[in-house]
């Protein structure tokens, strides 16, 4: 068995065999006609189930085969221009090629002994980002998993920060459009059931700063201890952005905390055309990043940045085995002095293999091509009667809702909006989201790929009208 292992002995092995999966995949991306199959679950289960995974095949073009049938052929694919449901971008090919080096080596970036020049890369990279948010010269900061990592590493430091006597009394500010991770976050924290406090939103979807105004006041008045406010640059549902500039003023007035959750919106930060749209991020204390949303890299890649490097220190423990005190003092460079995590990806490298190939103009130029996109498909919905359309578009996202003009009962346009996505999705042709606005169902296109075009945009609106139409007349015939 030791002819699968990775070393000089195989590395001719290791070249054939890894050719021979990036030629399958090739194949497949050149082929695929739609963002899905549509298989359903009771269909793709059972052969999932049905491999004995104590009977090997003890031939990797065997067990591509396979995966053919139980993975690649019914994936769901993002670089397809119809899939337009989450938060999920195509990737670019120096950033495939930075993982396929990363996996190889299989650098830890939790010590330098481990990892050497990939420590040294993530850091240039976390100074570079921290630049282009402008933090200032005392910022750090370390890559993270993702989004809900970097927020809970923030909110982590801000409760190390706030110096409260009772975590009980400690209060987070977040919009009620904000993610869901700063309520997980405060759970895990250990703070009370009434710790995140929701602050309402207007019609625009961002942040009404009279509201985080009063219940500040309300705060202080209560004798609790305001500990952080969760400004989003870049909303899940919506892709909102909040007023950084008022929420900046009012963190200092009240000695708050400012978080910048910008795990989408962070693609602004490489924009030729947009970037005033995140003006006042250069005054938080901390700022989430998810380069694998916004700067179109592999999943995982993502980064919590600081303002000042020494609360990082909130996250610190040595171990005598791994980064023991006097490393310190001999200024060796331990990320996992800064980091949640022990053992961690070099992730830091698929964005440097981007930036070094394409340059920070070239990845905003993409995002600034899928933010104009949102606009054009806004000026679409708003112009067609059979849609009604949330929110005029901060980034790439769209909300929008079939409005039938026969149908006047809300909840059978719910169904028929629910029923057209689930068809949809069934039918592979294009893949969509959905959420909910004040109760009721909406779709949702999150734009990340710049070969997307109007007319894809169209052509999905005509399918999900079709569905829509077809349920509802299934519906009324089933009335009759």
């Amino acid at each position: 068995m030791r002819s699968h292992l990775l070393n000089d002995l195989t590395a001719e092995h290791y070249r054939r065999r890894v050719t021979e999966g990036v030629e399958r995949v090739a194949a497949k991306l050149a082929a695929t006609e739609r963002p899905f199959t549509g298989v359903a679950v009771d269909a793709l289960a059972p052969r999932v189930d049905g491999i004995d995974l104590d009977r090997p095949l003890h031939d990797t073009t065997a067990v591509l085969d396979e995966l053919e049938d139980v993975y690649l052929r019914d994936a769901v694919y993002f670089h397809h221009p119809r899939y337009l449901a989450h938060l999920n971008c195509p990737v670019v090919i120096p950033a495939v090629l930075g993982e396929a080096v990363l996996s190889a080596v299989n650098s830890s970036l939790d010590t330098w002994d481990q990892s050497a020049g990939g420590t040294l890369i993530e850091r240039k990279l976390i100074d570079w980002t921290a630049a282009r948010i402008g933090l200032g010269e005392a910022a750090d900061g370390v890559f993270t998993s993702g989004g809900t990592q970097s927020n809970l590493q923030a909110l982590l430091l801000a409760r190390e920060e706030a110096k409260a006597g009772a975590l009980a009394d400690l209060r987070v500010f977040a919009s009620e459009a904000g993610h869901f991770s700063v309520q997980k976050s405060a759970k895990l924290l250990g703070l009370g059931p009434d710790a995140v406090v929701s602050i309402p939103v207007g019609q625009d979807k961002r942040m009404q700063t009279v509201a985080l105004t009063r219940e500040l006041e309300r705060c202080k008045r209560d004798g609790l201890v305001p500990m952080a406010v969760v400004a989003t640059a870049g909303t899940t549902d919506f892709g909102s952005i909040d007023p950084l500039p008022e929420i900046a003023e009012l963190c200092e007035q009240y000695g708050v905390w400012m978080h910048v959750d910008a795990a989408y919106g962070c693609g602004l930060l490489a924009s030729l055309k947009h970037r005033d749209r995140i003006s006042g991020i250069e005054r938080a204390d901390s700022v989430t990043v998810d380069y694998h949303k916004s700067f179109f890299q592999p999943v995982s890649s993502s980064a919590v940045l600081v303002r000042d490097a020494a609360t990082l220190r909130h996250a610190t423990y040595h171990a005598e085995y791994l980064n023991p005190r006097r490393t310190v003092q001999e200024r060796i460079p331990n990320q996992v002095d800064k980091s949640l995590q022990t053992t961690r990806r070099f992730d830091a490298l698929k964005l440097w293999m981007t930036l070094r190939t394409m340059g920070a103009d070239g990845i905003g130029e993409l995002f600034d091509e899928v933010c104009d996109l949102a606009a054009e498909g806004w000026r679409l919905l708003a112009a067609d009667p059979r849609y009604d359309v949330v929110v005029e578009p901060s980034l790439s996202t769209l909300v929008f809702r079939y409005v039938p003009s026969a149908v006047t009962d809300p909840a059978e346009i719910d169904r028929a909006n629910l029923y057209a996505r689930k068809a949809l999705f069934a039918s592979g042709d294009a893949v969509v989201a959905g959420t909910k606005v004040g109760g009721r169902h909406y779709l949702k296109f999150t734009l990340l790929n710049p070969e997307t075009t109007t007319a894809d945009i169209t052509a999905v609106l005509d399918l999900i009208a079709g569905h829509a139409e077809q349920y509802l007349g299934e519906s009324l015939d089933r009335a009759s």
